[in-house]
């Protein structure tokens, strides 16, 4: 949003927001008129929603799939309401749609993505050419929160991880008046052959420390790169996930995603479903028939997202099998046709072993009403801090440390 209706939307809440409902519908946009509607009911525009992901501009976390089984599952316990915002032309063609949601919040409830905790990318699904019928996007944007406003009250508008593009369009959303992300993502293109990529990417030293420490590994029991298919292997991959993630987030002092309500639930029914193998894609790296490392994957559109890690912290995790892992991943995805390797959000170094630069992501922050004005500015002070810390090598490397020797006073669960 340009700073001018960022301040407008700030300094007058509802008013703003109600004016903006008042008008006609070709007043808030340079371009032919845009018909809006709000559903809270995924199903009932699931035909239409999984229609659009075929030739929209997204991500995988804006497919149907992913959104409506974390709905199902997450967003239903704690108290979130979607809003999803479907934008039609003229002619009744969809737009785009804009899966947005409430949710509760100290003293409040904010707007946010559909899914943002565990969406790393967040965004609209654009039609092909929505630029061109929607130029000016931040003239439509008034309507679209009086339309959600109208739907379901909200305190903030808090849009975070929002990348530049989606597909070969530009995102509209950064039109809002945004700020960097604390944390940037990474991703790679991917080569003709391993070998090829695998050369390029690391120097010869390190290629033969790399096979020196699988060697290692090997002496520990037979490697074997496996994707499990049967419904009782993906979920006891899962569970093996779970256990080492849990472990790691302990050493950490990071919160357990996996203990919070549905989280597990989530990954459970999404990686077991059969309509989801489209997308979905689980595999470990077994030493002596044990996991000593689980990757959870997403494949879309000619990438593959590397979302969940882990690795078994026994004495074989001195031989890197997280790294080794990671190894017969990106194998698998060149062998397989992937164009690009995305290691999605996160600054963790590892990543930019394989990335020539960072990938900026965006956030937008904004009050809706009078209390949201002074809810607002501390949530925006914050995540200004917090990117400080995390751009920051010194500064984060003494907050992890801090956090990982809290996180060992803490009472193990």
């Amino acid at each position: 949003m340009p700073p001018a209706i960022t301040a407008d939307l700030n300094a007058h809440g509802e008013t703003f927001l109600a004016a903006a409902a008042a008008r006609p519908a070709d007043a808030a946009t340079s371009g032919p008129p845009v018909a809006l509607s709000v559903h809270d009911d995924l199903a009932g525009i699931e035909r239409e929603w999984r229609d659009l992901e075929t030739i929209a501009d997204c991500t995988a976390f804006q497919t149907f799939e992913w959104l409506d089984t974390w709905q199902r599952l997450v967003g239903a316990r704690t108290g979130v309401r979607p809003a999803i915002v479907v934008g039609r032309g003229g002619d009744g063609a969809i737009l785009f749609i804009l899966p947005l949601a409430t949710r509760p919040m100290p003293f409040g409830r904010e707007l946010v993505f559909l899914g943002t905790e565990l969406c790393d990318y967040n965004g609209p699904l654009l039609a092909p050419g929505f630029a061109a019928v929607v130029p000016d996007f931040a003239a439509l944007w008034p309507r679209i929160a009086a339309a959600v406003r109208a739907h379901a009250a909200f305190d903030v508008i808090h849009l975070v991880k929002m990348p530049a593009k989606l597909g070969g369009q530009d995102n509209p959303m950064l039109a809002l008046g945004v700020t960097l992300n604390p944390s940037g993502a990474y991703a790679t293109p991917l080569g003709a052959s391993w070998d090829e990529f695998y050369a390029a990417k690391r120097s010869s030293s390190t290629r033969s420390r790399d096979r020196g420490k699988r060697k290692k590994l090997a002496e520990h029991g037979a490697l074997a790169f496996v994707e499990p298919q049967a419904e009782t292997d993906i979920v006891a991959t899962l569970d093996a996930l779970v256990a080492q993630k849990s472990r790691s987030f302990a050493r950490m002092g990071v919160s357990n995603i996996f203990a919070r309500p549905g989280h597990r639930d989530f990954y459970r029914a999404l990686f077991t479903d059969p309509k989801a193998r489209h997308l979905t894609h689980l595999s470990r790296l077994d030493c002596g028939g044990q996991p000593a490392a689980v990757n959870l994957g997403l494949t879309f559109r000619g990438t593959y997202y590397h979302l969940q890690a882990s690795h078994d912290d026994g004495e074989a995790s001195r031989f890197g099998p997280g790294m080794a892992h990671l190894h017969d991943l990106l194998r698998t995805a060149i062998e397989r046709g992937y164009k690009t390797y995305d290691f999605t959000i996160g600054d963790e170094p590892y990543k930019r072993d394989w990335c020539d630069g960072v990938i900026p992501l965006y956030d937008h922050f904004a009050a809706a009403t009078w209390r949201g004005a002074v809810l607002c500015a501390p949530m925006a002070v914050k995540a200004r801090v917090k990117r400080v810390i995390k751009q920051n090598p010194a500064l984060w490397d003494a907050f992890r440390h801090m956090r990982s020797f809290a996180g060992r006073l803490l009472p193990r669960r």
